[in-house]
């Protein structure tokens, strides 16, 4: 019903402020009014343009030159501003164009906005609109005004014009290249991290994935970097105390970071003993060289979040992403969120919420953000990522709707390394797959029943037993 609506569009108004920009006040120096707006949906307006035949349009109270020469650059023609009655202006315009209605579409926010929305065909708002705007919106956005909200609606007119699935969010559950899917529903997706706890040495990494298959884990993560690139210039010539002597710190870090050799031989190695494997990628030339593997999605560090080019390189791979979100704030979310959905409205994507602490004080954890995030962003899988030294706040993070955790693996924490104590030994990796399986096992599926154990007592201490019972009590 709504792909048929949204088909029928030919032209797009729009609100402005709270639409089009964020609905703050900007001041330049002179104190004249400043507009912030979203490049994304400029490019909305040129895709409406180009790919469905679909004109935009403004009709704003605004007064701001600022919108004037936004519309300029967009070749936005159906301008009008300074608007005290949007509906008369609606009427005219459509009578001016010889459209119906139900060929127009309205994008608005606040209050006096309502009319209009009634008047057209279908009416959208933003995610922050007031709530009485919601109520009466044909569509409500993921997106907040002046961050994508424009582009998201545009992108639904253009599926439907294309005779595509409008889709207003992605699928729930993300299917791997290994067959393994990762969603609400589905097994939690236990990670090892080996991370760089190999300390160069391909047998400990073998070792690593061995103890990973034993504890029934579903995945092993390395993290791949090229030193050049990630270590800061001036870091490059300080001295450390490292297993193979004293060093500079860029020949530590190369001598810790695998290859092709290494990499060609996990690669062979998880396939044999079958566990999925993949990578954290810190640099765009590692994801250049990770492409020569088949690895079932890829890690965005905490560290990487703000990394758009690094984003943006592994979004040309087309392989599923893990935001990892440790020491960022929400704005940083919603920033790299929003750079993927740019991209790619439905691409696969996965969240994990993270405190970047090594080892991280149970205070810290803030568990209950996997709930905000999976609220925020319903439809993305969302996870956790954990560098605390127990293991019960990890399984609770399951708990409380992980579908995906990840935990730093080693052989033994008192190993020389970065990483090694505050993560996992193998034992304590058995106990925490052993839990979580548990616990989903014990969540059932929230429908009432009287099960055959518990007939037994029934009979010995109830006083009255319920007639569907009592011939399987006296059993």
């Amino acid at each position: 019903m709504l792909a048929a609506k949204l088909s029928r569009i030919k032209l797009l108004l729009t609100d402005c402020d709270g639409v089009l920009t964020d609905g703050g006040v900007y001041y330049g120096e002179a104190g004249e009014e400043l507009k912030k707006f979203d490049i994304r949906d400029g490019m909305g307006v040129e895709r409406l343009r180009n790919l469905a035949g679909v004109t935009t349009g403004i009709i704003t109270g605004e007064l701001s030159p600022s919108v004037i020469r936004r519309a300029e650059k967009l070749k936005i023609t159906e301008l009008h501003i300074g608007v005290k009655d949007k509906p008369s202006v609606f009427q005219e315009i459509i009578s001016r164009l010889g459209l119906k209605p139900e060929e127009v579409g309205f994008i608005g926010d606040d209050v006096n906005d309502l009319e209009i929305m009634q008047m057209a065909g279908v009416s959208f708002c933003p995610a922050n609109a007031i709530f009485f705007v919601k109520d009466v919106a044909s569509v409500v956005c993921e997106n907040n005004g002046g961050s994508g909200c424009f582009r998201e609606v545009a992108e639904m007119i253009i599926a439907a014009r294309k005779g595509e699935k409008v889709s207003r969010q992605k699928n729930e559950v993300i299917t791997l290249n290994s067959g393994i899917k990762i969603g609400p529903g589905e097994p939690c997706y236990i990670i090892a991290e080996i991370g760089i706890n190999h300390n160069g040495s391909l047998e400990i990494a073998k070792q690593l994935i061995d103890e990973a298959v034993a504890a029934k884990a579903t995945a092993v993560k390395f993290q791949k970097r090229t030193p050049e690139i990630c270590v800061p210039k001036d870091q490059w010539e300080i001295m450390r105390d490292t297993p193979w002597g004293r060093m500079s710190y860029i020949d530590y870090k190369r001598k810790t970071e695998f290859g092709i050799v290494e990499y060609a031989t996990i690669d062979q190695y998880c396939k044999k003993v079958g566990i999925d494997w993949f990578v954290s990628t810190w640099d765009v030339e590692a994801v250049d060289f990770m492409e020569q593997f088949d690895t079932p999605l890829y890690k965005l560090a905490s560290a990487s979040l703000t990394d758009t080019q690094l984003i943006k390189r592994i979004l040309l791979t087309g392989k599923p992403l893990m935001l990892s979100t440790g020491m960022s704030t929400i704005k940083e979310i919603e920033d790299a969120m929003n750079l993927v959905w740019s991209f790619d409205r439905n691409y696969p994507l996965f969240i994990a919420h993270s405190t970047s602490a090594y080892p991280c004080k149970p205070e810290e954890l803030n568990l209950r953000m996997i709930q905000t995030l999976a609220a925020k962003y319903p439809g993305v899988p969302v996870g956790y990522s954990g560098h605390e030294t127990g293991l019960a706040t990890t399984v609770a993070a399951v708990t409380m709707g992980a579908t995906f955790v990840e935990r730093h693996f080693t052989l033994d924490r008192a190993m020389w390394g970065s990483d090694h104590a505050a993560s996992v030994e193998p034992q304590g990796f058995q106990r925490l797959v052993r839990d979580i399986r548990d616990v989903e096992i014990a969540a059932g599926d929230g429908i009432k029943r009287v099960y055959e154990s518990e007939l037994g007592p029934m009979k010995r201490l109830r006083v009255n037993i319920s007639d569907e019972y009592k011939e399987k009590a006296k059993a």
